[in-house]
């Protein structure tokens, strides 16, 4: 009698813990290749000291519903996820960056490693506000995005690519920051991606 109860205690905390384990997150990953994210350049080893992110570049994971929603500020290059928190280091500025013109038309590309469910692609990139020295905030960026990819629950591609006209006006250092909204789970991925005009 005994064993059959343990039994059934186990079974049901297995299960409690596979289900627990698994819910709210998605089965899709990625992150930006072009405009080069921080994530990007940490797995190609442009830059070094970046922790685990370096091994999973893919895994910038957290709450969707950006900018009402998401990451709080400060820790929105990592999604709001802690193991990641070196994407949120402003390194002093000295993050590689892309070479940018505004008014030209460019096209970002996301290397996804699972493919999801997706509701779309949203690119944001900063105000005048923007401080390359500082961690960033939802301050920093233009209320809207510059682009808007709809993909009406459809999955991407594996080598998913939009393309979209940059911005004129800008001048300097700035962040591009892509959120990829999952359709099906509670969760979105975070890339940002340094850019010099």
């Amino acid at each position: 009698m005994r064993k059959r109860i343990s039994a059934a205690l186990i079974g049901a905390g297995l299960t409690a813990v596979t289900v627990l384990g698994t819910s709210g997150t998605a089965n899709a990953h990625g992150y930006t290749t072009t405009a080069q994210s921080r994530q990007s350049h940490c797995a190609q080893g442009t830059v070094t000291d970046c922790g685990g992110i370096q091994w999973e570049p893919q895994s910038v994971e957290g709450p969707k519903g950006f900018p009402a929603a998401g990451p709080a500020d400060g820790a929105i290059c990592a999604g709001g996820n802690s193991r990641f928190s070196q994407l949120d280091d402003p390194r002093g500025g000295a993050w590689p960056a892309t070479q940018l013109t505004g008014g030209q038309q460019y096209t970002f590309s996301w290397n996804i490693t699972a493919r999801h469910s997706t509701t779309d692609f949203r690119y944001y990139i900063t105000n005048d506000s923007y401080d390359p020295n500082e961690p960033l905030r939802r301050s920093h960026l233009e209320s809207q995005p510059f682009l808007t990819v709809s993909k009406n629950g459809a999955q991407p591609d594996a080598t998913e690519s939009h393309t979209g006209t940059i911005p004129s006006g800008k001048s300097g250092k700035h962040l591009i920051l892509a959120v990829w909204d999952v359709a099906d789970t509670g969760n979105a991925f975070y890339a940002c991606s340094d850019v010099q005009f």
